[in-house]
């Protein structure tokens, strides 16, 4: 797989906004190529932090799930099965509803979770949720400042063994993560708050390049 040309212009201002990010570069591209491929073959993207990267999970839904900087109109097809549902609610379906890129954050789910870690083993929890939402064509999302986080860590073995691929967002210092994942970006940081700082700018430059991918000038999503 390639970059497609006019998606330089998003890595290109990354770069020119943050000059420390031109180290991990190639790592932002390769990670983006393997979230195009899960979302062109139907799959999702499951993501999972901690504390301010709990928060980033959440964030990097909001941004795939409903319109980022284009609009995403539904299509006319699925206009008309909306109005032949329901003529009086499926106009408003109709007019108001956007397309997705499917992500789910795993830092929320309270029943289940408080549930999980009363019954079972804490740190599983992610995992345990990777196990049920996962499957091969999907993606799992690990942020970790440190890249060592237990429960990240197996979340990402568990993603790995159900045969989904795996994307790391840590630091610069070598990690666990970083060894399990199929693309990490290091973010050049070792104090937490200036990896989280980096962060932002990254995963937003990766969602403006998978929503300048699937959604072109008419708003309709490629592959589908």
């Amino acid at each position: 797989m390639k970059l497609e040309s006019k998606l330089n212009k998003h890595i290109d201002l990354l770069i020119a906004r943050y000059p420390e990010l031109e180290v991990c570069k190639e790592d932002i591209i390769d990670a983006y190529l393997v979230l195009e491929e899960c979302y062109r073959n139907g799959g999702k993207l499951l993501i999972a932090g901690n504390g301010g990267s709990a928060a980033d999970s959440e964030h990097i839904v909001g941004e795939l799930m409903k319109a980022f900087k284009l609009p995403r109109f539904l299509d006319e097809e699925f206009k008309k099965k909306l109005i032949t549902e329901n003529e009086e609610l499926g106009t408003v379906l109709a007019k108001n509803l956007q397309m997705a890129l499917p992500a789910i954050a795993l830092d929320g789910h309270l029943a289940l979770t408080t549930a999980y870690m009363n019954d079972c083993e804490p740190l599983l929890c992610f995992a345990q949720q990777v196990n049920g939402f996962g499957a091969g064509k999907d993606i799992f999302l690990g942020i970790s400042t440190s890249g060592n986080s237990k429960n990240i860590l197996y979340a990402a073995v568990c993603a790995k063994a159900k045969g989904m691929k795996v994307i790391g967002l840590t630091g610069e210092k070598n990690s666990k993560l970083c060894e399990i994942a199929d693309v990490c970006v290091k973010a050049p940081s070792t104090e937490t708050y200036m990896i989280q700082e980096y962060h932002l700018p990254i995963y937003h430059c990766l969602c403006l390049m998978l929503e300048d991918y699937f959604f072109d000038e008419k708003n309709n999503v490629k592959n589908k």
